[in-house]
């Protein structure tokens, strides 16, 4: 398809199209003035291992969109397999934590107890592109632990198995 005529432009067409890109599946955690709030993206990305920089994308017209773009730490979670509903649930449900979910003994983001992976990032930049924010993150702590992770692929759930499992 052409988009050479934005009068023509088929948005809905075009969100199906990068669907065939497989992603994984992250919910990004933050302070916020009402409380510990999550939201799950799939627009993430290492920029630099040297410094360790990460980004991602927030939806502009999101109603979680000030809270996380006004955060100054976050902290990224790689899901495992089994977190589906938790992935359901930062994505259209309520978005905020409750003590049980969450360790958070220090001024860092509240962090998630079942992740793969969890980057403790510290917001460097806020770029605003199109209809989304762009959040680049320096990383200031992280664990990893085995396991197979949640994916998404053509709008629906997957899984990428532990290499070797």
């Amino acid at each position: 398809m052409s988009i050479t005529d934005p009068a023509a432009f088929d948005s809905a067409a075009y969100r199906r199209a990068l669907g065939g890109f497989a992603t994984g599946v992250c919910v990004v955690t933050a302070h916020t003035p009402d409380g510990p709030y999550g939201i799950t993206v799939n627009s993430f990305t290492s920029v630099s291992l040297n410094p360790p920089l990460v980004l991602w994308c927030l939806d502009r017209s999101s109603d979680r969109h000030d809270a996380f773009a006004g955060a100054e730490r976050f902290a990224i979670h790689m899901l495992p397999v089994e977190d589906r509903e938790m992935s359901d649930r930062f994505a259209w449900g309520v978005c905020r934590l409750s003590s049980d979910e969450f360790d958070s003994s220090s001024a860092e983001p509240p962090r998630l107890k079942n992740a793969l992976t969890r980057l403790d990032c510290l917001a460097t930049e806020r770029i605003v592109m199109g209809d989304h924010s762009t959040i680049v993150g320096a990383v200031t702590a992280f664990e990893t632990r085995a396991g197979a992770g949640l994916t998404y692929f053509r709008g629906r759930y997957g899984v990428a198995e532990e290499p070797g499992a």
